[in-house]
């Protein structure tokens, strides 16, 4: 087989809720996420052994070693094909679009398009489900990205159920240029206390409200950590609350990115204008569906 370009899109939380600590030391959540446009590309290569490169922006990931990265991890975790006619390595190459450490799930993404291209690559037997066990080893959002579009989310995110695709939404996101501390989620957790906690049945009221078609609207998003990120990144959260818009700002994840809905016409412009104003990229993009988060090409 010749070589294998995977779209790796980053997500965002429609809804993000923490319902208590569980006995082994996580968070119960529930959440709806979402695959959207925005995305990292993942080009393998049949080789003889394993090797990752990076290029885009890859940020801080290219002072840090290649085989701490999740996508290596993921390569690493495979077995390898056996039989003379398959390649037994590969050569991944990371085109990096996604702000790093940002709440997007970059990283889990390049993890998951790895899995997938090394699985047809390697022409494997595994079934979904070994792979999405696989994933969850990896991080709780990996096995998401196996399946990309529009899903609920339950335990610690690795519990899946999968949702229609809803009507597609212009998004517009933000997030500061300087990288979030490596324990920022640890802390973000650290700093939730039992009045942040919630039932789930926001995510699973806004499950149904899919389900039946209908988009998803300002008043149906819901993020727990918006609650505690004052306590946490005090900065961030005095910048995003001189955003009173509409729209927004929903924090993506535990932060520090944060999306806001577009109209079909809305101009982007005066709000773009507005977030870089205040010290913050931003990138237009919009939400993206199941079939489209999964593309393969093969190259010649």
């Amino acid at each position: 087989m010749s070589a294998l370009r995977l779209r790796a899109p980053a997500k965002i939380n429609w809804t993000l809720e923490v319902l208590g600590e569980r006995a082994d030391g996580y968070h119960e959540i529930r959440t709806v996420l979402q695959t959207i446009e925005l995305s990292d590309w993942v080009t393998i290569t049949p080789d003889d052994e394993i090797s990752l490169s990076l290029s885009g922006e890859p940020g801080p990931l290219a002072r840090e070693p290649l085989q701490t990265n999740l996508a290596y991890r993921a390569a690493a975790l495979l077995p390898r094909p056996t039989g003379s006619n398959r390649p037994r390595g590969a050569h991944i190459e990371l085109e990096k679009h996604i702000p790093v450490a940002a709440g997007l799930g970059g990283g889990s993404s390049n993890a998951a398009a790895v899995l997938r291209g090394l699985h047809a690559l390697w022409q494997l037997d595994l079934s979904g489900e070994q792979l999405a066990t696989l994933a969850s080893e990896l991080g709780s959002d990996v096995p998401f990205f196996l399946r990309g579009g529009c899903a609920l989310a339950a335990g610690r995110g690795e519990l899946l159920t999968s949702l229609p695709d809803a009507p597609e939404r212009r998004l517009l996101l933000a997030w500061p240029p300087r990288r979030a501390p490596a324990d920022k989620t640890e802390r973000m957790y650290g700093a939730m206390r039992k009045e942040h906690y919630t039932s789930g049945a926001r995510s699973e009221r806004l499950a149904d409200h899919l389900r039946g078609g209908n988009p998803v609207t300002p008043q149906g998003i819901y993020n727990a950590f918006e609650r505690v990120l004052s306590l946490v990144d005090a900065a961030l959260a005095r910048t995003l609350e001189e955003l009173p818009v509409a729209q927004g700002p929903h924090l993506c994840g535990s932060g520090p990115a944060a999306f806001f809905l577009l109209e079909p016409d809305q101009p982007v412009e005066p709000l773009r204008a507005r977030l870089e104003a205040l010290g913050l990229r931003a990138a237009e993009t919009r939400t993206l569906s199941a079939p489209n988060a999964l593309a393969i090409e093969e190259l010649l």
